[in-house]
């Protein structure tokens, strides 16, 4: 149950909310319209302003069962046994659907292509262990019963679960090889993006430099930490953001989304015990681009 700090003495309530929580004002917006939002055990209203020591809380949603159909989205499958299947996401695609989310997701490509994932109770997120974002492309390895799902997830939190990154940044880097050690946490303002923050989680990508390309650097991450949006975050802090990355950077005019992709990943079978690493292809757009730039170094 969080309690209003010196930070928040004085603001709105919603406003207040919102940096406590760690939720965009939309968000907080629609819990106080369902009454979901409690302060001091109240019905919250937006424009109430807070003092110290005041307490949040939210009461609990009935998740809304959405009546997902099986569609055909030709997914390519890396990988597949008993326990798990591993897919090489395209950009582009969402990977599990939402009230919100009209078009089609991974999950539907999913119930399509690995009929297991039918007997899950969660059916919105059937076998899913981890995301990418919505224009990240890359390996994502998916449960087909609930003990692989319970394993990878733990594997995930004690990051035994190793992803590699490849991406075409803004620039060039000053250094062939660096560590970016920043705490992520919500925007301040921005409440649907993140950034860098002191009151942020601790974060850490490190980063080696591939090729020096035109106007830009071809490089691979890996990841201490899986903040959500990590790597564009970070890369966009020290003055390189994504190609094309629509949050943090420019985009491009050709409307390729943004160049990072999901290369390798490790992680411990888990039903036999066995390390697998695979390898998921670059997409299309990502080899023509590299292929058209020149290397400089």
């Amino acid at each position: 149950m969080p309690k209003v700090t010196a930070e928040q003495v004085g603001k709105r309530t919603d406003i207040a909310a919102s940096e406590l929580f760690e939720e965009s004002r939309s968000t907080i917006k629609n819990w106080i319209n369902a009454g979901r939002l409690l302060h001091n055990n109240a019905p919250a209203k937006a424009s109430q302003k807070v003092a110290l020591n005041d307490t949040f809380d939210v009461t609990v949603k009935v998740p809304e069962i959405l009546d997902l159909e099986p569609i055909d989205l030709a997914l390519e499958i890396i990988y597949e046994d008993a326990d798990i299947a591993v897919i090489n996401k395209p950009a582009g695609l969402t990977v599990h659907p939402a009230a919100t989310t009209k078009e089609a997701t991974l999950v539907h490509g999913l119930l399509h292509q690995i009929k297991d994932l039918q007997a899950f109770d969660d059916t919105i997120r059937p076998g899913i262990v981890h995301r990418l974002d919505k224009d990240t492309s890359g390996a994502m390895v998916v449960a087909k019963h609930k003990a692989a799902l319970l394993t990878l997830q733990t594997a995930l939190k004690a990051r035994t679960v190793k992803r590699t990154y490849i991406a075409l940044v803004k620039g060039h880097l000053a250094h062939a090889k660096g560590t970016i050690d920043a705490p992520i946490g919500r925007h301040p303002v921005k409440r649907q993006s993140m950034a860098v923050t002191p009151g942020g989680k601790p974060s850490i990508t490190h980063f080696n430099v591939l090729n020096y390309l035109d106007e830009s650097t071809y490089i691979q991450c890996d990841l201490e930490s899986g903040r959500t949006h990590q790597i564009r975050v970070h890369m966009a802090h020290i003055g390189h953001p994504v190609l094309g990355d629509p949050k943090y950077g420019v985009p491009l005019n050709q409307g390729c989304g943004q160049f990072l992709h999901a290369q390798t990943l490790s992680l411990v079978h888990p039903t036999s015990g066995e390390t697998m690493t695979f390898d998921a292809p670059m997409p299309d757009d990502f080899k023509t681009l590299l292929d058209t730039l020149t290397v400089t170094n």
